[in-house]
């Protein structure tokens, strides 16, 4: 059975990997165009385009797939394959060949943009990954497989990898069951459906009036790739890495703690401390090292989000 696989993003290429590992026949990739990147802004691929090519497969690249439905329908392949691909299908080609899709997330849990951040900074336990039919709206198709997955504390792109891994691995099993004639689709419930998109630069301002985990989980959600930052007096602070000190630490709410050893900002009910984190010089540092330099903000107060 032969599989045109549809993704852009990291997530993509991992499930795409993790396919090609089960013995899926890829009879080709659409992903995004080339897009201007770093200071030269030189033209990048994605990285699923990277990863097909040096894997030997026929990659197309499409800026609205929509009009391209001709060179589409030319393709041979059996079932297709979407994982983060950051279109929206067009009904001419839903309705072409069965479409799946790799959710991270357990449907009608996080439809959206930003499934994995969200679960993290909405501190939840549990997550996991859904397979499901691709249907006109955004991540309300019908249900084919699900896996839960137990959240242990990581940043976002440990879960994003640890997600895209199982995913990749789900669409074997679907895939190789399909073949069988075995496949079934359960209507998504769309009344507890809750729906996310993506973060902003500004959601990454951290408010020390709130609790320690509030802060941590938000910290864990968008430092990697939106930023979480906060500021004493001018000075812009972007924090990569937290710790939940509440049961070290006794500080005043959105203060320092008059401690060169360790970073430690109080907040509500408790403390954090920042373990990793960048000045406006860009360079990344301890929260130690960057006290050193910086003894005058000592028993200073954040300013409030």
């Amino acid at each position: 059975m032969k599989v045109l696989f549809l993704g852009s993003s990291h997530f993509s290429k991992v499930v795409l990997e993790k396919m090609i590992e089960g013995g899926l026949e890829i009879s080709c990739v659409i992903t995004q165009p080339d897009k201007p990147s770093g200071r030269g802004h030189k033209l990048t691929p994605t990285e699923v385009k990277s990863f097909a090519l040096e894997r030997g497969i026929d990659c197309q690249t499409f800026d609205k797939i929509r009009f391209h439905m001709e060179e589409v329908k030319k393709i041979d392949f059996d079932i297709s394959v979407v994982a983060s691909f950051g279109q929206i299908l067009p009904d001419e080609f839903l309705e072409h060949r069965l479409s799946i899709n790799v959710h991270p997330s357990l449907l009608p849990k996080y439809r959206g943009a930003s499934p994995i951040q969200s679960a993290i900074i909405n501190g939840d336990d549990m997550t996991g990954v859904t397979i499901m039919k691709v249907a006109s709206e955004v991540d309300a198709g019908d249900i084919i497989s699900q896996k839960c997955y137990p959240i242990k504390g990581e940043y976002y792109l440990e879960l994003e990898e640890k997600l895209a891994s199982i995913g990749g691995e789900m669409i074997v099993d679907v895939i190789e069951n399909y073949k069988k004639g075995i496949i079934n689709f359960t209507p998504q419930n769309h009344a507890e459906a809750v729906k996310v998109g993506k973060f902003k630069k500004e959601d990454g301002l951290l408010d020390f009036s709130k609790n320690a985990s509030e802060i941590v989980n938000r910290v864990r959600a968008l430092s990697e790739e939106v930023g979480t930052y906060f500021s004493i007096e001018d000075f812009a602070i972007k924090v990569e890495k937290v710790e939940d000190v509440s049961d070290k630490y006794q500080v005043q709410e959105q203060v320092i703690l008059n401690d060169k050893k360790h970073f430690v900002v109080g907040c509500k009910n408790g403390a954090v401390e920042i373990l990793q984190c960048k000045s406006p010089s860009g360079k990344s540092v301890s929260g130690r090292d960057f006290l050193n330099g910086h003894n005058e903000f000592l028993s200073k107060r954040v300013n409030n989000a």
